[in-house]
């Protein structure tokens, strides 16, 4: 876990505390929901089908508390929370960096209920993580995951625990699709993700951003600022979790080498035929790539930065184009699986051939892949 997300979970806590501090004088505790249920339906307002798809999907949508958190950077252990939705009869889907170093999590649902859980399977590679709950209301129904891609310009809802405040909702729109993000101190980007413009804050993590269909488009992982937040794509969701649940964990594709977008900088210094593909700037020679591609063995400098010279372009993968590295971490996060063959057209010593690659499985990550202190 990184500082980031160190000092995050503690301002949850804190918050989480002082939220459920409120509510401890009440004989019966109610959530803010339930207050809603309970005023005479004539003394509420008509809403909206933002309310429509608020009400089919809320009773879906738990908070999560995570105790005895083994934080790094102190002696003692800390207690976080975020969301989580019900993905089936018995399993809730979240964030892997929500529940990562609890040893305890529980979920309460918006009619007060708490249930105990077991985590199944976590994947750092996706941020994924499912546990399997003790008991499910009789009012919640597994929210579907949407099987269609998201567009840019499409109406989405944020529904989940910002600060603690349970059962909230935010509403905005795709604002860009296929990214790949990057976390504070990771090594590594997640593939496939969602981005919007919906109000996304800490405790969000883990929750569902859902269509007016009340779909879930993707697990919401992180806002990156000022209306830019993230959520982790329902199609990686879709291969990921069923994994999960049977096996615990999930393997993802690897090919073993360094690389960048080609940009019309390296083209020239290339003598590409256009800005296309990714060049590869490092291989692993114990790698799955060992052997099979050619790595950049020069350098340029072009106003202080430095260009790579030489080294194959990948072009196509299987016959899909891949024409950045989105692409690429698309391509092998969503089309293949760890000893999956298949042919790579690369332009190499100026002229377009075949190749053909085994994909390796990712290796296990380690303290370091996380920002921990070595």
């Amino acid at each position: 876990m990184d500082e980031t997300n160190l000092n995050r979970r503690g301002f949850l806590a804190t918050a989480g505390a002082g939220l459920l501090g409120a509510t401890a004088g009440c004989a019966s505790p109610r959530t803010f929901a339930q207050q809603v249920v309970d005023i005479d339906q004539d003394d509420r307002a008509d809403g909206s089908l933002y309310t429509d798809v608020y009400e089919q999907t809320i009773d879906s949508v738990t908070f999560l508390r995570v105790s005895g958190i083994e934080d790094p950077f102190s002696d003692d252990p800390g207690q976080g929370q975020g969301s989580g939705f019900l993905y089936d009869e018995t399993h809730v889907v979240t964030n892997e960096h929500v529940v990562y170093g609890g040893d305890e999590v529980d979920v309460r649902y918006t009619n007060g209920e708490w249930a105990a859980t077991e985590v199944v399977g976590t994947d750092f590679y996706s941020d994924l993580a499912v546990l399997e709950v003790d008991n499910t209301p009789d009012d919640a129904d597994p929210l579907p995951m949407a099987e269609q891609m998201p567009v840019t310009g499409q109406e989405v809802l944020a529904i989940g625990n910002p600060f603690g405040l349970e059962g909230s909702m935010s509403q905005g729109i795709v604002s860009g699709v296929d990214r790949s993000l990057q976390m504070p101190g990771r090594s590594f980007s997640f593939p496939n993700v969602v981005q919007t413009d919906a109000g996304i804050n800490p405790g969000n993590s883990g929750g569902p951003l859902v269509n007016l269909d009340g779909e879930v488009v993707g697990v919401i992982n992180a806002g990156g600022g000022d209306n830019i937040g993230f959520a982790i794509s329902s199609a990686l969701t879709r291969r990921v979790a069923p994994a999960l649940i049977e096996n615990g964990e999930f393997h993802h594709s690897y090919m073993g080498i360094t690389l960048e977008t080609v940009d019309p900088r390296i083209a020239e210094a290339n003598d590409l035929p256009e800005a296309n593909g990714i060049v590869v700037t490092s291989v692993d020679p114990d790698g799955p790539a060992g052997g099979v591609f050619e790595e950049s063995d020069d350098q340029v400098r072009r106003n202080g930065d430095a260009i790579p010279v030489g080294g194959d372009v990948i072009l196509e993968m299987d016959g899909e184009p891949i024409p950045d590295r989105h692409a690429l971490s698309t391509f092998l996060a969503l089309s293949t699986s760890p000893g999956d063959t298949i042919p790579v057209d690369v332009y190499r010593d100026g002229e377009r051939t075949t190749v053909e690659l085994t994909l390796g499985a990712r290796p296990t990550p380690g303290e370091s892949d996380r920002g921990f202190p070595p």
